[in-house]
This record gives C-alpha cells, sequence and structure tokens, in this order.
C-alpha cells in the first residue's frame, strides 16, 4: 500500500500568467493586440526578402479580449469564468469548455504559463 494521498487535479483549478516578454496593448474598444517579434535567422532573411515585419500582430476576438487583461499570474481559471459569466451571460455558453480549451491554446502558443500548483 502506498501512503501518498491520490490527488486529482482539476484543470479549472490552475492558474494562468501572462509571459511578459510579450507586449501587448487594448484599444478604446477593449480590443487586444499582443506585438511578436520575429526573431532569428530565418525571420532575417524572410524580413529582408519577402517584406515581412519585424512585429507581427495577434489580434484577440470575442471573450479573449475580455480575458486576456484578467490574466494576472493570481486568478485561477475557474475565477476567470466566474467574471466572463457575469459578463457575457448565457453567450459564453458552454463556458468552462470554452475557457479551457482557449488558455490551452494560448498556452500552445507560448503566450501564458500554466500554474499547476495553487498556493494554499
Amino acid at each position: 500500500m502506498s501512503n501518498k494521498k491520490n490527488k486529482s487535479t482539476n484543470y479549472l483549478d490552475y492558474i494562468p500568467q501572462r509571459i511578459e516578454s510579450y507586449k501587448w496593448d487594448q484599444d478604446k474598444e477593449g480590443n487586444v493586440t499582443i506585438f511578436v517579434e520575429n526573431k532569428g535567422i530565418f525571420n532575417r532573411i524572410a524580413q529582408k526578402t519577402l517584406k515581412k515585419p519585424e512585429v507581427s500582430q495577434i489580434h484577440l476576438q470575442g471573450i479573449g479580449n475580455f480575458v486576456w487583461p484578467l490574466i494576472d499570474g493570481e486568478t485561477s481559471i475557474y475565477d476567470l469564468g466566474i467574471k466572463v459569466k457575469e459578463h457575457y451571460g448565457d453567450e459564453a455558453e458552454p463556458l468552462y469548455e470554452r475557457l479551457s480549451e482557449y488558455m490551452r491554446m494560448l498556452e500552445q502558443y507560448g503566450f501564458i504559463s500554466i500554474k499547476k500548483e495553487i498556493n494554499e
């Protein structure tokens, strides 16, 4: 027998944190743009030969514009969902499925990190 506790983790308890190296801006309408520097040798070549930009602009849409400024490294995905529900109501449904998938996507693209342990 093992003395380890069987802890089940819930993704909604995780805490997202924006990666600080990405600059971002929010206009007066609430639209968020993330600025991504195109670094590296291949990007330099593309910038010179194909006139690619040094900085790409990623424009968030919909609920992403609302959620991005709330990602502070302290608020859990569950608590973000409560704020989304308060703001969007039933329009946000299926809320936690959508929000979880959105957070996974932001993490996959490297815009956020997810803290899997909550400070108790």
